[in-house]
């Protein structure tokens, strides 16, 4: 099997994962009574996290080169460049996640952004460890830490709408 097929397959389980998260993060909403502030911050912890790691790790990285101490550019392909790229990647993402994710609490309560919370630590960590050894991880990982945000806006935008459309009926 190709590469680009072996990737194709991580993007599908990556799709399987933010399917699962529809069912997901009502059980959480049901099981979970938390103000939205509060969700907010615990539901970004994750990602900063694996940001404060990634950091390290190039800190660490650079201290222990002598090529790159003094702060030269990263040599391409090397294991500090993709750890670079991944970092990048990644506040992309979580930047995405704070625009998205307080809509999606306000719609669909404080459950949802806590369970995209753990999902993206989790799968930015997958996609972090893939870029290194294993394209289908990597994508898998992409996948499955993007998918589940863009899952849950479209079904936040349906109800917000929807309940606009009542109330302005109701009026």
């Amino acid at each position: 099997m190709g590469k680009r097929a072996l990737i194709l397959m991580g993007m599908g389980a990556g799709a399987v994962w933010a399917l699962a998260a529809i069912p997901l993060a009502r059980q959480v909403s049901w099981h979970m009574k938390m103000p939205l502030m509060d969700a907010m911050a615990w539901s970004l912890l994750p990602g900063g996290i694996v940001l404060l790691l990634m950091i390290g790790r190039l800190a660490q990285r650079r201290f222990f080169d002598d090529a790159i101490i003094d702060g030269e550019p990263y040599q391409e392909g090397s294991a500090a460049e993709i750890d670079q790229r991944v970092l990048r990647n990644s506040v992309e993402q979580l930047v995405l996640n704070m625009a998205l994710w307080p809509f999606i609490g306000l719609t669909l309560g404080a459950g949802p952004v806590l369970l995209l919370g753990a999902s993206f630590g989790v799968t930015r960590l997958l996609f972090w460890l893939g870029y290194h050894i294993s394209p289908p991880l990597r994508a898998f990982g992409f996948a499955a830490g993007f998918y589940p945000t863009i899952t849950l806006l479209a079904l936040a935008l349906i109800i917000a709408v929807e309940d606009w459309r009542f109330a302005s009926l109701t009026g």
